[in-house]
């Protein structure tokens, strides 16, 4: 990829950039990626955005339906085994 200040594009009267394709295919940016727009005093960073934002348990407490016991390691264990061994037709 060439030095990355030898690279030029030009905003449209829309306010859209095309980025170099060397640029898209080194970060793997293909159409429709989501990127984060940060100003810093060099100029305009742009980052990947994560597939999901950051959350805290406080924020999905209680999504989960509370109506059954909770299941021990144990229980959650044997179910494994079993679904394993259904999947393979294993005794």
């Amino acid at each position: 990829m060439a030095r990355a200040e030898n690279l030029l594009t030009t905003v449209s009267t829309k306010g859209q950039i095309i980025l170099p394709k060397a640029v898209r295919q080194k970060r793997a940016w293909e159409a429709g990626t989501r990127l984060i727009v940060e100003e810093t005093p060099e100029g305009v960073l742009l980052k990947r955005a994560p597939a999901f934002l950051a959350t805290e348990t406080r924020d999905v407490f209680g999504m989960l339906s509370g109506d059954k016991e909770p299941r021990t390691l144990e229980d959650m264990d044997a179910a494994i085994l079993v679904e394993a061994r259904r999947r393979h037709d294993r005794d």
